[in-house]
């Protein structure tokens, strides 16, 4: 005979489990993968955000010290705004977002 609070328990066990694996997207491990890599690298000093050189550079035009925060701050929020995309389309199971937006926050960053 078999005990149905057990059954019942070993049934709400791998309904959870079920569950919990359809709420991964396409992405979510290539995701978490990277924000992983992201605090992992604080100590390098040759880590961090990265963009193109700016026409102003490539002019020998010097940056201030509030262009060069202002620039950094952009950069960031950039960097943000792409990895929320990245969820929300993980979320929304859309690979190809997903995979899109995360490419784009990974040339952003240098490991």
């Amino acid at each position: 005979m078999s005990n149905p609070g057990i059954t019942a328990g070993l049934v709400g066990a791998v309904l959870a489990l079920a569950a919990t694996k359809a709420l991964a997207g396409p992405c979510t491990s290539d995701i978490a993968q990277f924000e992983a890599t992201v605090p992992g690298s604080q100590g390098d000093p040759f880590a961090g955000l990265t963009a193109p050189q700016s026409v102003g550079a490539d002019l020998s035009h010097q940056p201030t010290p509030a262009s060069v925060k202002a620039a950094q701050e952009r950069l960031k929020s950039k960097f943000a705004a792409t990895m929320a995309r990245a969820k929300r389309y993980d979320a929304q199971g859309n690979r190809l977002g997903c995979t899109r937006e995360l490419a784009a926050a990974k040339r952003m960053y240098i490991p």
